[in-house]
């Protein structure tokens, strides 16, 4: 059966999961120890009205963590009253999802891609290049379910990485990509395509019909890779976010 959003949202957790979630009236509040917007954002678990917004605040404050919101598509109510205190939209996000058979009837080249139980030396420099250091590793290493590290090569060369999760026990069916980071000198040249396929045939190891993967809509390249793979969108989310004047 194909996985509904909700359940995709599940999977989010699961695959970069947060050091932990704490709950606070109808908020899960995430700490995210600098793994960036997602493992940090907090979301709603039941009615809210602005009165509760200070509650999730406070909790975000009491973290040390920036004021950041999860919009998922039945948070619009909540959207409109972030708004009107102030909260501002940042990174649109679309959710993809491919059947992985569909995917898997490709193989990558010869000696292209490289699966890893853990991120080698080679794999750490090409993230730390692209912004993906210490925090967000250990975003990956919290993941208790199935997981892969993929390093690509190119003309020789270590080209890109990419990692790969799926829910405890696999129960969802689904292997989510992220962090997927190709060099600027091996872009638009196939290496992201062969670590999607690579990502199939780990998943179907797996027994995982799924695969799935998240991009903030302004990843233009990244988008049409996507798309151009056959993987087709399932809708997405955005974060409100607290700047500071």
């Amino acid at each position: 059966m194909r996985p509904t959003l909700n359940r995709l949202f599940s999977v989010i957790d699961a695959t970069w999961p947060p050091a932990r979630i704490e709950t606070h009236g109808p908020w899960h509040v995430r700490q995210g120890l600098g793994g960036g917007q997602r493992v940090s954002a907090t979301t709603r678990i039941g009615v809210v009205t602005e009165a509760d917004i200070g509650q999730a605040e406070a909790a975000m404050d009491a973290l040390g963590q920036p004021r950041i919101f999860m919009m998922r598509p039945e948070d619009e109510d909540l959207d409109g009253l972030l708004e009107a205190r102030g909260y501002a939209v940042v990174d649109p996000v679309n959710i993809y999802l491919c059947p992985s058979a569909d995917l898997a009837i490709h193989r990558p080249p010869p000696v292209s891609i490289f699966e890893l139980s853990e991120p080698l030396a080679v794999l750490r420099e090409i993230w730390a290049e692209a912004g993906i250091g210490p925090a967000r590793l250990a975003v990956m290493s919290r993941v208790r379910g199935p997981h892969v590290y993929l390093l690509g090569r190119m003309d020789g060369r270590p080209g890109g990485g990419a990692f790969v999760g799926a829910h405890e026990g696999a129960h969802d069916g689904v292997a989510m990509l992220h962090a997927l980071e190709v060099k600027p000198q091996f872009q638009r040249k196939g290496l992201g395509r062969y670590m999607m396929w690579q990502t199939a045939h780990w998943a179907q190891a797996q027994g995982l019909e799924w695969v799935s993967v998240i991009c903030v809509q302004d990843n233009i390249g990244a988008n049409e890779l996507y798309k151009s793979i056959g993987m087709q969108p399932m809708g997405g989310y955005h974060y409100r976010r607290w700047l500071e004047r």
